[in-house]
């Protein structure tokens, strides 16, 4: 048995937790939208067509600001095909996904069923094949009251009072060569600042997400960042990161480990926002949307695009992931990370939220139920939205890995809750060695300790279509409180925790 142990100490903290942490995210991709949270007929269909099922577990999930409609889709996008009646939509290739896009579901079917779910709209726009005046255009319409000739085009088509959107992001991944539309650094930074420039002159209030760098292991990392962000510095909120995980050549300790590798590239982009700004002498603030992240087996057979000239299906099943408890374990870790470094990231976004690489999956016609990858996101949501994250003092035995040398056993975080109870998060990453794990709490009286785990004697367990419920949170039993104050837990292998001391 390894040992770790973690001080809470309410004298430091690192910060409030944002909401938009929470965020996730639907693509026009595979079956994300149609036959995910979209299927007229679908008996649990409302009179719009889309699956209460669905929406009652995103409602669960506790996901609050959904990124649209892309995600590499939107830089072939082109907006007014998703408005107006939809007999007169048309049908249109999507090259990013080798797919037909029907424009069945558009701006105003998507902002009515965020409306259902209570999730706010954060909103994409197409920097790759469209620019500066598509993304002024697409502004108006959604956010002018009236007077103008797309706001009344709007109020026409059915929306009389402005959907008013916030947060937009400044297309997507335009480092990437895969990205319809790609650029270099420099071009991109001036697309950008022309872009948010442009928006800021009709709309002041808007908070703008730059692209940074899509992945951490990208040849242009760190100078795309530096470069874009020269261009653009006191007109946009935000730098994008992405990062995907997966088992690389069987290695499951490295894997389990991944979070130290989002911690690198979260400090890294800090520290060119920090000099950048030091650099333009600004007095303007940037911080650090981490709007796509998850576990994704990104060279596995369901991430393989449909292929032919004649062959562009309708919503296909792509990136069909089906997560097991070691993934879980990872994405729970991943969710710590963030929430670690809860002073730079102010908003992230899951991706994807329902049967893409999602902790929701649903059968056309049938159920839809939770993936392992649901619980930690969904408990995590529930403790710390509106709460204050603790600076980490952790002490941890260490555990060593091909990838990322010697890392902590185990991981961990604690935050203060909106109710003024403290939730602890803790990951043991070793895949055979049960952790020993104490918190060591703030001088206050303690009237209750619970715990909730999830683990399995298999890691490669899931949930599936044929058995839903495999795998879940299980009360841990172990969980006690010392006549000191210290809560003790014994953490399994392979597990995530989450401790609440009320």
């Amino acid at each position: 048995m390894s040992h770790a142990k973690l001080v809470v100490d309410e004298q430091f903290k690192i910060g409030p937790v944002n909401d938009r942490l929470f965020g996730s995210f639907v693509e026009h991709l595979g079956r994300c939208v149609y036959s995910g949270i979209y299927e007229p007929g679908h008996p649990s269909a409302d009179e719009e067509g889309f699956r209460t099922d669905v929406i009652d577990l995103v409602k669960e999930l506790g996901a609050t600001t959904i990124r649209y409609p892309g995600g590499n889709f939107v830089s072939g996008f082109r907006w007014r095909d998703s408005v107006g009646p939809r007999e007169n939509r048309p049908a249109r290739l999507d090259l990013a996904w080798h797919s037909t896009e029907t424009n069945q579901v558009g701006v105003h079917e998507f902002s009515h069923w965020l409306h259902k779910v209570g999730s706010e709209l954060m909103m994409a726009v197409n920097l790759g094949t469209a620019g500066t005046q598509e993304a002024l255009d697409l502004l108006e319409y959604c956010n002018i009251p009236g007077g103008t000739a797309l706001s009344e085009e709007r109020k026409k088509n059915g929306q009389k009072d402005p959907f008013n959107v916030r947060m937009w992001c400044l297309g997507n991944e335009m480092d990437g060569e895969w990205q319809l539309g790609h650029k270099n650094a420099e071009d991109y930074g001036k697309l950008a600042q022309m872009t948010a420039a442009g928006m800021r002159q009709m709309d002041p209030d808007l908070e703008l997400v730059v692209c940074g760098s899509s992945s951490h292991v990208q040849p242009t990392f760190g100078s795309w960042e530096r470069t874009v962000l020269q261009q653009s510095y006191d007109n946009v909120d935000y730098v994008s990161c992405h990062a995907y995980y997966h088992p690389e050549d069987g290695d499951m300790k490295s894997f389990l480990a991944s979070g130290v590798d989002m911690d690198g590239f979260i400090k890294e982009v800090g520290s060119i926002i920090d000099s950048t700004k030091a650099e333009l002498k600004s007095d303007h603030n940037v911080y650090i949307s981490f709007d796509e992240w998850n576990v994704w087996y990104i060279d596995s057979e369901p991430s393989k695009n449909p292929e032919g000239i004649d062959n562009w299906p309708v919503a296909p099943r792509l990136l069909e992931d089906i997560y097991s408890v070691a993934d879980a374990v990872v994405f729970g870790d991943l969710l710590i990370t963030l929430l670690k470094n809860a002073d730079r990231v102010q908003a992230a976004s899951l991706a994807q939220l329902v049967n893409v690489i999602a902790p929701i999956m649903t059968e056309p016609g049938g159920p839809a139920w939770r993936q392992t990858t649901f619980f930690p996101f969904s408990l995590t949501a529930k403790y710390a939205k509106g709460g204050q994250v603790f600076s980490p003092k952790l002490a941890s035995e260490e555990m060593e890995t091909a990838k990322y040398g010697e890392v902590d056993t185990v991981d961990s975080v604690a935050v203060k809750c909106a109710d003024g109870s403290i939730a602890i998060f803790a990951v043991n990453r070793s895949l055979d060695e049960e952790a020993d794990f104490e918190v060591e709490l703030p001088n206050a009286a303690v009237s209750q300790v619970s715990a909730q785990t999830l683990t399995d004697d298999d890691i490669n367990a899931k949930n599936t279509l044929e058995n839903q419920t495999r795998v879940g949170m299980k009360e841990n039993l172990t969980a006690s409180l010392d006549a000191d104050g210290t809560v003790s837990v014994s953490l399994p292998p392979v597990s995530w925790t989450v401790v609440h001391v009320k």
